[in-house]
């Protein structure tokens, strides 16, 4: 059986007299195949080289060893078949700085690949490469890490490598590599602090990195490096090993691998963890990837009519709830972890993967260190899955401690962010309290009206810019057409405010902080560095919004009424209060979450006009936040002017 695409290429599913004539779509499949040990890939010593494939409808299988990353000639080693559709080899020198791919005969189609667990590669990931990870640690490699206690205590803020620092005002020597996010003391217009100076000084825990890990698109081309080329990297090639374009030398696998752990290690150093951005539900061509040329058919997502699964948009869904290809996501993100020391990992389109796969995952993260952040975008989306096992926001209660995106607060707070023109709650929109109060508990079963998707408050992600859709500004700018940039920066500021005091996780992106503009630019995922490059000049400017953020980050950090731990004690200590039209207003009563202050009151203002509010009558309120908007207050009254938020103590 074959499959051919428009480009010509062709998959050949194998002869099923290999498998005793059952086929790779067959569930027995899965039960005389599935192979549970932790050796698959290449197992490195001085002394032998050992190397461990899955291919059971190959017939034939050798391994290919190279001397670089480009020479056409290749020593030929034959693999044994061995257990449960394995193939092994040995080999008995030091193979260490070789060049390797297998080789499979898949009926009568010889087939070359990356081996799919290749924790290093050369230029462009087309070949693996052979090395002794150790000598890629660091100098300073620790497991010393910042502490931490839930997800909730977490500020995430969101960042593309190269986008961070490729600005030629951000004061980077290594723009837009690895390295340049390890520079300290470097500064830009006006003297501000940039690039890992900025994000500690905003007060960060968090830095979640845009895809780290070697993605496959032809607009980034690792030999022409000197040359302008941008892409997010959501379209991955290999997994387990980093990206080559932020090394300051993609020529040397082993020069990728250090840089990118001494940027871990550097950010552990300066209270920061790290969140890897991992695109485990789709590959970026289901034709030419290296699980279907190792083992065609078993490891994407097929509709009956034999085409790919595309709940994507990218033609491909990985099929996540077959064991092998769960196997293959559980060990990946344990490869980060134990190699890496990554700190947490977001989850790109988790709504296409599968309920036990992001359970396991849990579970085995756990064993390790249950401060391990997982979060993802549980978006409901169509795929060949049983809609009761995708990992989405509808089976949120079935993915304790993994938490979703909330896009619905998101849409409440800033207008649908697929209708540019619509309005939000801080821009005027009407009708949107209820689903803004769903975002400030935390997205919990508060009431019979005020309910989301999550369980607790630690499945529950907050944000109102990411890297995707337009940025908060751009999206402000096209839905409010005839106000002033003023009353647009009080809207935007509002929005980070109801982000940062709502219960949840509060997630950032950067730029956030000085109302980043992307000139309009929707999705900008392969547009130039001047659009999607942090302005340092713009930072420079907008040090308002910079220090507002600052002080929102403080608040929040300092006061756990803001990070409740439990969907009870959100209900037992947060009380909403009566406020007027383009307002809501809620309490933290009685030292919730343990707060020093016994009661808190928040006010979320996008009135026009000057209001006068009755507050609840509990002592003497003190202005903590908002002061600029105070007009009056007493013990049970609070007149405020202008788009923003309030916080009160007593």
């Amino acid at each position: 059986m074959s499959v051919q695409k428009e480009s010509n290429a062709v998959i050949h599913y194998g002869d099923p007299a290999v498998t005793g004539g059952v086929s790779v779509f067959d569930k027995e499949f899965d039960k005389l195949f599935y192979y549970d040990g932790t050796d698959l890939g290449l197992t490195y010593q001085t002394q032998e080289s050992k190397f461990r494939l899955w291919a059971p409808t190959a017939s034939e299988a050798y391994v290919l060893l190279y001397a670089d990353w480009q020479t056409s000639e290749a020593r030929r080693f034959p693999m044994t078949r061995d257990v449960k559709g394995t193939w092994l080899l040995k080999v008995e020198e030091n193979l260490h700085g070789m060049f390797y791919t297998y080789q499979v005969l898949i009926g009568d189609q010889w087939n070359e690949a990356v081996d799919p667990y290749a924790a290093a590669v050369g230029v462009n990931g087309d070949r693996a490469y052979i090395v002794d990870m150790a000598r890629t640690d660091p100098e300073r490699w620790t497991d010393e890490k910042p502490p931490f206690q839930s997800p909730l205590d977490a500020v995430i803020y969101e960042l593309h490598v190269r986008d961070y620092t490729i600005h030629p005002d951000s004061g980077v020597e290594f723009k837009g590599k690895f390295k340049g996010l390890t520079e300290t003391g470097t500064r830009g217009p006006g003297g501000i602090r940039t690039g890992l100076d900025h994000i500690v000084e905003l007060g960060a825990t968090h830095v979640e990195l845009l895809p780290i890990y070697d993605f496959a698109t032809e607009s980034v081309d690792e030999t022409r490096l000197h040359e302008p080329q941008y892409n997010w990297g959501y379209d991955p090639k290999n997994y387990n090993a980093p990206e080559g374009s932020y090394a300051t030398d993609p020529y040397v696998p082993e020069v990728r691998i250090r840089e990118l752990k001494e940027l871990i290690q550097t950010f552990h150093e300066q209270g920061l963890r790290v969140i890897m951005d991992v695109v485990y539900n789709h590959v970026y061509d289901g034709y030419l990837v290296n699980f279907t040329k190792l083992v065609p058919g078993y490891y994407l997502r097929y509709t009956k009519d034999g085409k790919f699964s595309n709940g994507s948009g990218c033609g491909n869904d990985t099929a996540s709830e077959r064991p092998m290809m769960r196997k293959f996501i559980v060990e990946s993100v344990l490869h980060w972890v134990k190699e890496y020391r990554v700190d947490g990992f977001r989850f790109d389109l988790m709504g296409l993967l599968d309920v036990q796969t992001m359970n396991d995952i849990r579970a085995r993260l756990d064993e390790i260190d249950p401060s391990i952040m997982t979060i993802g975008e549980g978006w409901v989306m169509n795929t060949e899955l049983d809609e009761k096992k995708r990992a989405n926001q509808q089976q949120a209660a079935l993915m304790p401690r993994i938490a979703h995106f909330n896009d619905g607060f998101r849409d409440a707070v800033k207008g649908d962010i697929f209708h540019f023109d619509y309005k939000g709650f801080v821009s005027g929109g009407v009708g949107y309290q209820d689903k803004v109060k769903q975002g400030i508990v935390g997205g919990i079963p508060y009431s019979q009206d005020i309910k989301a998707f999550a369980s607790e408050p630690d499945q529950c992600v907050n944000y109102v810019e990411c890297h995707d859709n337009h940025t908060l500004w751009d999206k402000i700018m096209l839905s409010t057409d005839g106000e002033s940039d003023t009353v647009r920066r009080d809207m935007h500021r509002l929005s980070s405010a109801m982000i940062l005091t709502s219960q949840g996780i509060p997630f950032l992106h950067a730029g956030q902080e000085y109302y980043r503009s992307k000139n309009g630019v929707e999705n900008s995922y392969n547009a130039s560095d001047e659009v999607n490059r942090l302005d340092w000049g713009m930072a420079s400017e907008h040090q308002d919004g910079v220090k507002y953020i600052q002080r929102l980050v403080q608040l929040r950090r300092s006061h756990p009424a803001f990070r409740m731990r439990d969907a009870a004690s959100i209900r037992k200590h947060l009380h909403f209060e009566p406020c007027p039209e383009h307002a809501v207003a809620f309490t933290l009563r009685e030292h919730a979450g343990g707060d020093p202050a016994k009661h808190i009151y928040v006010l979320y203002y996008a009135g026009r006009k000057p209001s006068s509010l009755t507050i609840p009558e509990l002592g003497e309120w003190k202005v903590l936040f908002g002061t600029e908007h105070v007009r009056g207050l007493s013990r049970d009254s609070l007149v405020v002017e202008g788009i923003g938020a309030v916080v009160l103590t007593c």
